[in-house]
């Protein structure tokens, strides 16, 4: 099932990783304001992308009960390992995770375009479509944290940028993130199995959904975009 979903999207994935926004990252020249936008952005996202393991989390207790603690223990991770690297970033740069400036911080239109369509379809669709719409997430991320860090073995020291790039890198291309992402594909697999095909064409139809909005999350934070 997994590699069905991946094959659906691979045209959008492969325009994805190789998106200004992270190539700029590894070359060392994305404006250093456009990547503040971006971790305080993501810091809002993972919120509720946690929230919404939780739920499938509390889904799954009933349906898939051997699911329901991997869940959550994901959901935990989103919310520690994750946004600790954000609060590493915010420390630096002298803001916390819901200010910026001084200004209580507010989603953007593609953030918000995001985990709104998320929790909708966690909230309302099946079990089995929930895990497909949070799929992207762990996977994409996964692929262009792999592709940046070759990348960046390529380019050696022929390029500087700041810590916090590499810091990202490092924690999105690591053998324990790679973990997490394939205890995540193994449960979308499994839960497939006993699924009919209209069932799997919405997962498609989500992950697929999920793949452009994660590209669009990019292109926001590259365009330092602001609602009207």
């Amino acid at each position: 099932m997994s590699k069905r979903l991946w094959k659906a999207a691979q045209d959008l994935i492969e325009v994805t990783e190789k998106h200004r926004f992270l190539s700029a990252m590894v070359d060392g020249t994305l404006d250093e304001d456009k990547f503040k936008y971006y971790v305080v952005q993501d810091a809002l996202y993972l919120t509720d992308f946690a929230a919404c393991l939780h739920r499938l989390g509390d889904k799954a207790a009933a349906i898939k009960p051997e699911h329901s603690e991997r869940l959550h223990s994901l959901a935990r991770g989103a919310e520690e390992d994750e946004k600790e690297l954000h609060r590493s970033f915010f420390k630096k740069w002298n803001i916390s995770d819901i200010q910026q400036d001084g200004s209580k911080v507010k989603a953007t239109p593609n953030t918000l375009l995001y985990t709104s369509y998320m929790i909708r379809v966690v909230s309302t669709k099946s079990y089995a479509e929930g895990l497909a719409v949070l799929l992207p997430c762990f996977w994409v991320y996964m692929h262009v944290g792999k592709c940046m860090l070759k990348f960046r073995d390529e380019l050696g020291k022929s390029v500087k940028r700041i810590p916090q790039y590499d810091a990202w890198i490092d924690m999105y291309a690591s053998d324990e993130f790679e973990k997490e992402v394939n205890d995540y594909i193994r449960l979308v697999d499994d839960v497939a199995k006993d699924l009919d095909e209209d069932t799997i064409d919405k997962m498609e139809e989500h992950f697929i959904m999920s793949c452009k909005l994660e590209h669009m999350f990019w292109d926001s934070a590259e365009n330092l975009t602001q609602w009207p």
